[in-house]
């Protein structure tokens, strides 16, 4: 114990990268609890379709939806979601599920949504990669 006490004096550069580091882990870890906002992962996605009708936005370009996107989702490209709210009204009461690429544009409007009235909104953890990753299926556009 006495030695861990000289290291932090001798290489306070470290300890505080550690620090820092540790906390940015927690807050990817808990954050989401803490922020009010939900992830859920494409299991839990795929029982919210199936047996609550849960709407699927994705929140990626029109080209990026064509080229392979989840089934049955709205394409409702970040930039225009504030312009296109009136869209989602109709699923208010049932999960809206948002997702993008990675999953980190949809978790944050996911929280904006919720702050909004959509007490149901999530976000897609990992966003379709995750989706891919799982090996669940994705469809095309022809057009």
């Amino acid at each position: 114990m006495e030695r861990l006490f000289e290291f932090a004096v001798n290489h306070p550069f470290l300890v505080s990268l550690f620090f820092a580091l540790l906390i940015l882990l927690l807050w990817n870890l808990f954050g989401g609890a803490v922020g009010g906002g939900m992830q859920i992962g494409p299991t839990e996605m795929t029982r919210l379709i199936n047996r609550e009708h849960a709407m699927v936005v994705d929140l990626r370009s029109a080209e990026d939806f064509k080229a392979g996107h989840i089934l049955n989702a709205v394409n409702i490209p970040e930039a225009e979601l504030a312009d296109r709210k009136k869209e989602l009204e109709k699923a208010k009461g049932k999960p809206v599920i948002l997702y993008c690429q990675s999953g980190t544009a949809s978790m944050r409007l996911a929280r904006q949504l919720k702050a909004e009235g959509f007490e149901r909104a999530c976000s897609l953890s990992g966003g379709l990669t995750s989706w891919r990753n799982n090996s669940l299926p994705v469809v095309r556009d022809n057009g």
